[in-house]
C-alpha cells in the first residue's frame, strides 16, 4: 500500500490519500481541502497516480477535516463513511464552522454508510479496521491497516500531544482510554499519521507523549 499526505487550510489539517499498489483501489481520508487550488492539487495527484477512488473515510467530522467533502462528492462521488456515533457531529459541523466564521460551500454529501467498533473495509488486497477511539468527538476513530502496521490517528493521538477534549462530544478521561487501552496495545513499531502537525509511531509515544 501506498499514501500521500497533504497539508489543508488555515487549520493546517493532514489529509491523506491511501491506494493499493495491486488494484490502484484508492481512499482519501479526512478530505481538508477548501480552496480550488487545494482541490486541483489533490485531483492532480489522483489522476497522476491513476487512481480509482473508492472510499471517503473520516476519522471524525469537524469542519477542518471536512471542508473538501462537497468537492470530493462532486468530482469523484464519494459519500463519508465514519462511526456511527459521529453522525451529530457531522450534522453539526456547518454551523459550528460559522462560528468559527468559516462557510462551507456546496452542501454536505449524504452519508454513505456508518460503521463499528472493528468494522473492516476492503481496499483492494488491503484491509482498513476502524478503531472507535472518542475522546476528541463521542466518534471520533482511528484507522488501522495491521499488514503495514499504520495507524491513521485523526485528532486522537499527535507526536508528543492529544487532540482537544474541550468541544462538544469531548472527554479527557475517554481520550486516555483510547490512547492507553488500544492504541498503545498496537505494536510499538506502528507509524501514525496525525490529523495534524508530523508523523510519529506507537513506541515513540509511549516513552515521550507526557500528555498520557
Amino acid at each position: 500500500m501506498k499514501y500521500i499526505s497533504f497539508t489543508f487550510n488555515p487549520i493546517q489539517e493532514n489529509t491523506y490519500l491511501l491506494w493499493d499498489e495491486t488494484t490502484l483501489e484508492a481512499a482519501i481520508v479526512d478530505p481538508g481541502c477548501w480552496n480550488r487550488q487545494e482541490e486541483q492539487l489533490l485531483e492532480g495527484s489522483i489522476k497522476a497516480h491513476g487512481l480509482k477512488m473508492k472510499y471517503a473515510l473520516q476519522t471524525h467530522a469537524h469542519f477542518d477535516h471536512t471542508f473538501g467533502l462537497p468537492f470530493i462528492y462532486r468530482t469523484f462521488g464519494l459519500k463519508p463513511i465514519f462511526h456511527i456515533e459521529e453522525d451529530q457531529t457531522y450534522r453539526d459541523m456547518p454551523a459550528m464552522a460559522a462560528q468559527f466564521g468559516l462557510n462551507i460551500g456546496g452542501g454536505m454529501p449524504p452519508v454513505e454508510r456508518f460503521l463499528n467498533d472493528g468494522d473492516e473495509l476492503q481496499l483492494g488486497e488491503t484491509i482498513i479496521r476502524l478503531i472507535h477511539t472518542p475522546g476528541h468527538t463521542s466518534g471520533s476513530s482511528s484507522l488501522y491497516i495491521p499488514e503495514e502496521k499504520l495507524l491513521l490517528s485523526g485528532d486522537t493521538l499527535f507526536r508528543q500531544s492529544i487532540g482537544r477534549t474541550d468541544l462538544p462530544g469531548g472527554s479527557f478521561q475517554a481520550m486516555m482510554d483510547s490512547i492507553k487501552n488500544k492504541l498503545f496495545r498496537l505494536p510499538d513499531e506502528t507509524v501514525v499519521l496525525c490529523g495534524h502537525g508530523p508523523t510519529t509511531t506507537i513506541g515513540w509515544e509511549k516513552e515521550h507523549n507526557f500528555c498520557v
